[in-house]
């Protein structure tokens, strides 16, 4: 589970489409509990401040959930979420990496391994020892919709397939409920064994029967998943025109290996180079970025140097703000370079120099496509379910429906963090996905849309 920079600083940069003042994409709630930004030392030098009296205290979890989220789903249970002594309801936060101890500082001898540490007013008045320090790094913990069906069968499965397609009409209800509750990896060992049992491919038949955004869905949902991104690379480039958001949506987002397999894949199944392909298609700082990001080199030491964060942000600033023009290539350095945990600490430090957010900065020293990618790159290291949350928003806000960016999203993010990116669709925008989604779209692809973000 995750609730991606947690726990965040108390405040967040404000940018087009983010939670207005009030609705901040923070956890735990901006105020309640701090977290340090440097070693050593907690925000404006203040503390944790004081465990509230009792489990009714304003601000503090209510018994089986986290404030403000209506309860994490799915939160892992074994090594790190037991309930407290004494509180059933109350989760503790996590002992591992990236979590920063309780609400109030223990005493200090609880760090040694002494006996548990006495805190009045917790259910209980005690938690278990030895608690660790806070830790530079962020362990993040994220939640797909659809998780690997228990007792999978291929070949059951592959049969239902075949009677849903077989003979007049489709039974389009028995494929939905197929492939919206199979995990990837299982879908692909459905298409081996629907080919093994009938000799027929499984993609084929299922486009003789399908048409329109619900084939196109379902076509999604049964490619490998590097494959798809490939797909989707290649398709954005292909023919008259580029789409370019598509092009940042992919590359700016995905991991180091994501992007290695990726890159692979384009060139074993489309027998190009993605980079010659960018090179053909795109031009400038943009090229660049892209360029960039297609090496699949980002730093991914999940620990923070806040000297470093410093400095990159004092360079960022006389890059842009503090000076006359901008130095892009510099830009280009840091935000292709740097962990998204080092850049959020950079983002921190950055806001404290300029007086302004980077994404603001961004704003003004840039336009068009680098622009959106670089502010890509910064949402994600703030809040990458904030980021596909958007992105969701605007697919399906006002006239018309851009099912692609909508399929897209959906099911890239289905196995991977689509839990969150619904709870901060909420937050941002006051309503949920499901409803937008219902409201927008019709008929077997939306059934199967609503069936894959979990309603």
């Amino acid at each position: 589970m995750s609730y991606p920079g947690y726990p965040p600083s108390d405040s967040y940069p404000a940018f087009p489409g983010y939670p207005p003042t009030g609705q901040e994409s923070v956890y735990p709630p901006a105020g309640q509990y701090t977290y340090p930004a440097v070693p050593g030392g907690f925000p404006g030098g203040g503390s944790y401040p004081a465990a509230p009296p009792n489990a009714g205290a304003a601000g503090y979890p209510a018994p089986g959930g986290y404030p403000a989220s209506g309860g994490f789903p799915g939160a892992p249970q074994a090594g790190g979420m037991p309930p407290y002594p004494g509180g059933p309801g109350f989760p503790v936060p996590p002992t591992g990496p990236g979590f920063g101890g309780y609400p109030q500082q223990p005493p200090a001898q609880s760090y040694a391994g002494g006996g548990p540490a006495q805190i009045p007013g917790f259910p209980g008045g005690q938690v278990p020892s030895p608690m660790p320090g806070p830790p530079a790094a962020v362990v993040q913990y994220t939640q797909g919709t659809i998780q690997a069906a228990p007792n999978f069968d291929a070949g059951r499965d592959a049969e239902i397939l075949r009677k849903a397609m077989k003979g007049f009409g489709t039974d389009e209800q028995a494929i939905i409920n197929v492939v919206a509750n199979r995990s990837n990896d299982q879908r692909q060992k459905i298409k081996a064994a629907f080919k093994t049992m009938y000799g027929k491919d499984l993609i084929k038949d299922l486009k003789s029967e399908l048409s329109g955004n619900v084939e196109e869905l379902i076509l999604a949902l049964f490619m490998p998943s590097t494959y798809y991104d490939a797909w989707s690379l290649r398709h954005a480039m292909k023919g008259a025109g580029t789409q370019e958001s598509v092009l940042i949506e992919i590359l700016c987002t995905r991991t180091n290996q994501e992007i290695r397999e990726i890159v692979n894949c384009y060139n074993s199944e489309f027998g190009r180079d993605i980079e010659q392909d960018i090179r053909s298609d795109t031009s400038g700082h943009f090229e660049r970025l892209l360029i960039s990001m297609c090496q699949g080199n980002r730093d991914e030491n999940q620990t923070v140097d806040y000297q470093k964060a410093q400095e990159d942000a004092q360079r960022l600033y006389q890059a842009g703000e503090g000076r006359l023009g901008t130095d892009e290539s510099c830009f280009n350095m840091v935000l292709a370079s740097r962990s998204f945990p080092q850049l959020k600490a950079t983002v921190e430090a950055y806001s404290r120099i300029a007086n302004r957010d980077l994404l603001s900065s961004i704003d003004r020293e840039f336009s068009g496509n680098v622009e959106r990618g670089l502010k890509t790159i910064v949402q994600c290291a703030l809040n990458r379910p904030a980021f596909f949350a958007e992105r969701l928003y605007y697919s399906m806000k006002g006239a018309g429906t851009d099912d692609s960016t909508l399929i897209r999203i959906v099911v890239t993010r289905s196995e991977i963090d689509l839990v969150q990116i619904k709870q901060m669709f909420t937050q941002m925008y006051q309503k949920t996905l499901a409803t937008m989604i219902a409201s927008d779209t019709s008929g077997d692809y939306r059934k199967l849309l609503l069936a894959i973000v979990g309603q």
